[in-house]
């Protein structure tokens, strides 16, 4: 009895002891199992941490605009600036007035011997070679006004134009050296046409970086004020030496020496369009540009405890803030030109119509004489002088694609109609019809002013007004007389030009559907323009939330990547790497 129960309790006390141990491991590995998640924990803590305090974004955040940031452009610059551009203008088209309304007397002084219908191709001949040299103006001072300037540029293309409207009066006729006359006259007009490549883009470049944004189609509108008030000039001295001259030396006056005098009266005149284009001064935007500076490299900056990786302009967007070449505008904005170019065709084809080739419309298919047919469109590019800065406002309130269409869908229905009258031999009705054609072309080349210069950045934005307005009015403005009337000559109908100006003005009012609106925005490239104080503010307090603010295109810095330097020895140790990488 007492073996048995001597042996049971040695079995209990075994078992006991064996319950005792495995319960101690099991706490043991519960121990175990909970310290590794703390830890799992603690990392999972660690990285979720270092996560959130280093942040990289998706792409460069620009930073917000500051008060220096907005340019003040104060009305008398703005003035001075238009003042100084418009007298290049004026004296480009007081030379197409000249020979738009000599065309015919011309045709009898340089083509003499030859039948009259070949010789007066030949002159317009003349006028469309001046436009195919003017691509290649603007192709080289395009991309030379990004460059040096835009004010150094203008000043060059005014002093070429002057003395080469000059010397076409000082040339020898078909009766001195034959059927060599031409050619000089064309190589003259050659080198007006290589100068005007750079004219009129570079003007409207400097008028729209010296205008506010608000305001930018009712300044440069005043450009092509001073085109049209240039070509009425020049009419209007036509057809003064020619009343003059036939009344008191008789009816071959003008063939015979007076033709000369409105040409050299472009030595007064462009004493003086030089002396103005000397005094302006250079555009701010413009001035705001710093090629010297090296943007390649991030910048460190630091706010407390948080650090930030800088970049600025040139890094973060290299196709709208650095100067590109004649080629790498071609490869950035190809479509702006193509589309800008369209804008330019419609524009011009009609305008050119309404003043270098009406008079000769007139005067060969209509037999008016020139006095008649000069005294005919004076009133009419007058009017278009007083329309076009409304134009210009009403392109600020509602719209650059609102005006252009509009005047697009004008042209269209208006064109056929008003040649019927033209035709119809009455004047009353040859007067309204002109007026009928005056009402597109203001709203045309009041928005091409202001819209072209819009689609390129100030760092490239000479280059590519250049190229678009220079390939598209030689192409399809300056060749639309020469073309109109071999047309006729070829088909025998007079309603050709009509036809004409219809399919570019179906052209034009398609490709402005696919171009940004650029009323009221800032340049591209460029800081915001204003006029007032006031106005400033406006924009600082919207610009999260104005559509019309865009900083993606200004030239501000951009935050990429944002952390906090805290936690451990390690971790700062890691942050400071990350730095010195930045850095280098």
């Amino acid at each position: 009895m007492h073996s048995k129960s001597t042996t049971r309790t040695s079995h209990g006390m075994k078992t006991s002891s064996e319950a005792s141990m495995a319960a101690a491991r099991s706490a043991t590995q519960k121990e175990t199992q909970t310290r590794q998640a703390e830890e799992e924990r603690k990392v999972a803590k660690s990285d979720r941490t270092r996560k959130h305090h280093r942040i990289r974004f998706p792409f460069p955040r620009p930073r917000n605009l500051q008060r220096d940031d907005i340019v003040m452009v104060e009305e008398d610059s703005v003035k001075q600036a238009v003042l100084g551009t418009s007298v290049g203008n004026f004296m480009e088209w007081f030379d197409f007035g000249i020979y738009g309304y000599l065309t015919v007397v011309m045709t009898t002084v340089f083509t003499k011997g030859i039948p009259n219908s070949l010789g007066v191709l030949i002159m317009l001949l003349g006028f469309a070679v001046s436009f195919l040299a003017r691509p290649l103006g603007g192709f080289i001072l395009g991309p030379l006004g990004d460059r040096i300037g835009r004010q150094k540029v203008l000043f060059i293309t005014m002093s070429v134009m002057a003395v080469s409207t000059s010397l076409i009066g000082a040339l020898p006729s078909a009766a001195q050296i034959g059927l060599w006359a031409p050619v000089p006259l064309y190589v003259l007009k050659m080198i007006q046409g290589f100068s005007t490549g750079g004219e009129y883009a570079g003007a409207a470049t400097y008028v729209s970086e010296f205008s506010p944004d608000r305001r930018r189609g009712f300044f440069s509108s005043w450009l092509d004020v001073g085109s049209y008030l240039g070509f009425a000039v020049g009419a209007g001295a036509v057809a003064v030496t020619t009343a003059i001259s036939e009344h008191y030396w008789g009816i071959d006056a003008m063939v015979n020496w007076a033709w000369r005098i409105p040409y050299f009266l472009a030595i007064p005149l462009g004493v003086i369009a030089v002396y103005f284009r000397s005094r302006i001064p250079e555009t701010p935007h413009f001035e705001l540009e710093d090629p010297d500076v090296d943007m390649s490299k991030p910048r460190i900056s630091k706010r407390g405890r948080w650090r930030f990786s800088i970049v600025g302009p040139k890094q973060r967007d290299e196709r709208i803030f650095a100067t590109h070449s004649l080629r790498g505008v071609f490869k950035h904005f190809h479509k702006e030109i193509l589309l800008g170019i369209a804008l330019v065709a419609a524009g011009n084809t009609l305008g050119y119509i309404l003043t270098s080739y009406m008079p000769t419309y007139l005067s060969h298919e209509l037999g008016e004489s020139t006095t008649n047919s000069a005294m005919a469109t004076i009133p009419v590019l007058v009017l278009i002088t007083i329309l076009m800065p409304f134009a210009g406002r009403l392109s600020d309130r509602y719209g650059r694609k609102p005006v252009f269409v509009t005047s697009a869908v004008i042209a269209v229905a208006a064109v056929i109609p008003a040649f019927m009258l033209i035709n119809s031999g009455n004047s009353l009705a040859m007067h309204l019809s002109l007026i009928m054609l005056a009402l597109p072309v203001a709203g045309y080349i009041s928005v091409i002013a202001s819209a072209l210069p819009a689609l390129f950045p100030t760092a490239s934005r000479f280059g590519g007004m250049a190229i678009t307005y220079n390939v598209g009015v030689s192409l399809f403005g300056g060749t639309t007389p020469f073309f109109v009337q071999g047309l006729i000559e070829l088909t025998g109908n007079a309603y050709m030009p009509a036809f004409y100006v219809m399919l570019f003005s179906v052209i034009g009012g398609i490709a402005i559907l696919f171009l940004p609106e650029t009323a009221g925005k800032n340049l591209m490239g460029s800081m915001p323009a204003v006029s007032s104080a006031q106005e400033a503010s406006e924009i600082l307090a919207t610009q999260q939330i104005d559509p019309k603010i865009d900083l993606d295109t200004m030239p501000v810095d951009a935050v990429t990547e944002a952390w906090k330097v805290s936690g451990t020895g390690e971790q700062k140790t890691s942050h400071n790497a990350n730095d010195q990488q930045l850095a280098r």
